[in-house]
């Protein structure tokens, strides 16, 4: 169904894009001091409220033929509804990342905030 189409890590291809998203985004746990991976109640909330609906989407979709997931771009273990392994990942990785994001956006504000301030005052 892929032919002709490049295949840079083949069946590792989900797996890479969410190392990708794991090193776009979990240094911001470090960098800013954010933890929020130090409080996994908090993540366990985030992952119970979003995954179901993930799920039942996928679900939705695949049996519908919205959409389908490449055997030749996932390792090919599916589970149940016939989502990938990869998939039930994405679940849990981008909820974190979403979380990661949005405090390190938050957290960085203040620090542009007082670069600014700095900046008017050398300039009065």
């Amino acid at each position: 169904m892929l032919e002709g189409r490049p295949k840079l890590f083949g069946e590792w291809s989900y797996l890479a894009m969410l190392g990708f998203v794991v090193l776009a985004s979990f240094w911001l746990e470090f960098a800013f001091r954010l933890r929020v991976l130090r409080d996994p109640m908090r993540l366990l909330k985030t992952i119970t409220l979003v995954a179901p609906v993930f799920v039942l989407w996928d679900a939705f979709a695949i049996a519908n033929r919205h959409w389908f997931f490449s055997e030749e771009l996932t390792l090919g273990i599916f589970g149940p509804f016939g989502i990938p392994l990869e998939e039930y990942g994405f679940f849990i990785i981008i909820p974190i990342a979403g979380i990661l994001t949005l405090e390190g956006v938050t957290n960085f504000f203040p620090t542009v905030k007082s670069w600014i301030a700095r900046v008017r005052k050398v300039e009065k």
